[in-house]
């Protein structure tokens, strides 16, 4: 029986039976593909898109003998992808720590319809949120923002969502600055150069092109995020922690960067076949040294943080499987949980 040439039904039903179909096509031979796997990730300049980039690259070398093709997808971001594996519309997505927790807990903003289908996969990197302002802006620190044009980030993005916890921290809101915008990374730090805005927040992996164009191009400076409200923000909120942007990873910005932020998670649907996701982490993980050199961001990845930390909703299944073979888990029966991330029992 030939595995199927299109992708794979959508509707849970279609799951189901794409799951048994990809367990009879797996070790398929040749040339037809059994499944079109797609990966969210976010703006093509940023580091999300060069880790999907990188998975894939990873499991289409064996296309020919497992029959499933990967291609990384840009997007909106962390809350785009999140709603889009909910829906079914994605196999696999990148999504912030933070965003993933709110989206299967059902907390706002996701309290009318929580995403109870999302499964953790692996961890990434961490992602601090970044000030970055025009060095003639009058900005020297975070309190200075008041009144002045801020990008805050386009609203699908994980970069938006953290700002909207941190001004909330603040007692703020986006009325506080005299305009915000809703700029891309690729289209944020021209508008910085240009005078159009005089600071932004991003939420990314460093080093970072987006951040080193803008300070290569006009003198951008990094500023600390810190203060009462960030430390009254850590202590309510368990998936955020303290971040540090090493000092000299960018010209003209020698001392460390204080801030906080949270873990890249590449994350799935519980309706996505578990041989689909097994496949694609046996790829991660047996190519890791690729996947590190992908990205300068990715270059520390631990195989044993990845499985095991900043888990926002419960293993996947087929990622646990592989774990488990690995010895990062334990394995069925002997008595212990799986790991808790940040946020509490995987399973919470």
């Amino acid at each position: 029986m030939p595995c199927p040439r299109r992708p794979l039904p959508r509707s849970v039903p279609g799951r189901m039976l794409a799951g048994w179909a990809l367990g009879l096509c797996l070790a398929w031979p040749a040339g037809a593909w059994a499944h079109f796997l797609s990966i969210g990730t976010g703006d093509a300049a940023g580091v999300y898109y060069a880790a999907g980039e990188a998975i894939c690259r990873q499991v289409n070398r064996e296309r020919v003998q497992h029959g499933v093709r990967c291609t990384a997808q840009a997007s909106g971001g962390s809350v785009y992808n999140a709603r889009a594996l909910g829906a079914g519309d994605l196999d696999l997505g990148m999504v912030q720590s933070d965003v993933g927790h709110h989206a299967y807990r059902g907390s706002a903003p996701y309290q009318d319809a929580p995403l109870r289908k999302l499964r953790t996969v692996l961890s990434l990197h961490a992602e601090p949120l970044t000030l970055v302002a025009r060095a003639d802006a009058g900005i020297n620190a975070l309190d200075d923002l008041r009144g002045k044009r801020v990008n805050a980030g386009n609203p699908g993005s994980g970069s938006r969502a953290t700002l909207q916890a941190l001004l909330q921290a603040k007692d703020w809101t986006l009325r506080t600055f005299s305009q915000t915008t809703a700029l891309r990374p690729d289209e944020h730090g021209a508008a910085l150069c240009e005078g159009r805005i005089d600071g932004l927040f991003y939420a990314v992996g460093h080093p970072s092109r987006s951040v080193a164009d803008a300070i290569a191009q006009c003198g951008a400076r990094l500023l600390d995020i810190d203060g009462p409200a960030v430390e009254r923000l850590l202590a309510r909120h368990p998936y955020y922690a303290r971040a540090q942007i090493p000092g000299g990873l960018y010209a003209g910005n020698p001392r460390d960067t204080r801030s906080f932020g949270t873990t890249a998670t590449l994350m799935s649907a519980s309706d996505v076949p578990d041989e689909l996701v097994y496949l694609v982490v046996k790829a991660i993980f047996e190519n890791l040294d690729a996947i590190r050199r992908a990205h300068p961001a990715l270059a520390a990845l631990r195989p044993e943080q990845m499985a095991g930390q900043a888990l926002p909703a419960p293993l996947h299944p087929g990622a646990e499987k592989y774990y488990r073979e690995q010895g990062w888990l334990p394995r069925p029966g002997q008595g212990a949980a799986a790991p808790a991330g940040p946020t509490g029992p995987a399973g919470g």
